[in-house]
């Protein structure tokens, strides 16, 4: 097997090219790059950028993953440039473009103000009935393990928009909020700090919230960090109808510590390690205040 430094073939890039001060329409340019083992589709575009055409633009942070700038759609499916391999996805050719259902700024990078719109319009924080305690804490909330697991898998969404751009509904119509908001509606429905779920109710349940969607799933596919946000979503339509029909069970809160005498520590855990800096090496900080 070829090592990390060797080139195993040439790949063709076919890549959306847009810039709205010069063209009327996006078109597609062609770049023909050398391919290591393991290299990533973001690392063929910046070989692009530094060796090829410098002009080309994109989004992109972490490399690894995590902050969901590089979403794009390679080979027609949305996905992270960072996570993809070359080779995984192409032999000779590979086509790369901006994220559908968005508009585009320029090359790959999507206008994304529409989704995080979308997301922060359905109050995506815990909202407690009791403004005191947000004001004015006393002590801290207390999650059960099964409490925790109720949501847990939502909070890995990183913005993304992979879901979006995989959307059919939201391909025909852009009121749709889309399966990134409606999932985070959930993550918070859910979560038994949150009181909140009858003012989130105004907006996922309202015509182009939770029943626009028609359950396709292509949401889920495209989901890099395995969220399932058409699962999210079902979860959210039938409490939407529980409701409705005053059906639904009553939350079980929140329970809180007012101290650090009530909490209990898990067994097991090991001590945390040694300062591996003396604290007189930075002579010059000021001291921290109380």
């Amino acid at each position: 097997m070829p090592d990390s430094s060797t080139v195993v073939r040439q790949i063709r890039f076919h890549i959306t090219r847009y810039n709205p001060e010069l063209d009327r329409v996006p078109y597609v340019k062609t770049y023909a790059i050398p391919v290591r083992e393991g290299m990533t589709v973001l690392e063929g575009l910046h070989y692009i950028k530094d060796n090829m055409d410098s002009s080309l633009a994109w989004r992109y942070s972490c490399r690894m993953g995590v902050c969901g700038s590089c979403g794009m759609l390679l080979n027609g499916h949305p996905t992270l440039a960072c996570n993809t391999q070359i080779l995984h996805i192409a032999d000779r050719e590979l086509t790369v473009g901006p994220l559908p259902n968005f508009n585009i700024i320029r090359d790959l990078v999507p206008d994304l103000t529409p989704m995080f719109d979308k997301h922060r319009s359905v109050k995506p924080f815990v909202i407690r009935a009791d403004e005191t305690e947000v004001n004015e804490p006393a002590g801290e909330f207390y999650q059960s393990p099964e409490e925790l697991e109720a949501y847990l898998q939502f909070t890995y969404c990183i913005k993304c928009g992979c879901c979006m751009a995989a959307c059919p509904t939201l391909a025909t119509d852009v009121r749709y909020l889309g399966p990134m908001p409606l999932a985070a509606a959930q993550r918070y429905n859910v979560d038994s700090r949150d009181d909140g779920r009858r003012a989130r109710n105004q907006v996922t349940g309202a015509a182009q919230g939770a029943f626009r969607c028609h359950y396709a799933g292509e949401c889920s596919r495209a989901c890099p960090k395995g969220v399932d946000p058409a699962k999210a979503i079902q979860h959210l339509k039938r409490r939407l109808v529980l409701d409705y029909l005053r059906l639904a069970r009553r939350k079980k809160p929140c329970q809180k510590l007012h101290g650090p005498g009530e909490g209990k520590p898990l067994p097991n855990i090991p001590a945390a390690p040694g300062k591996t800096v003396p604290g007189d090496s930075f002579p010059n900080l000021p001291e921290r205040s109380p």
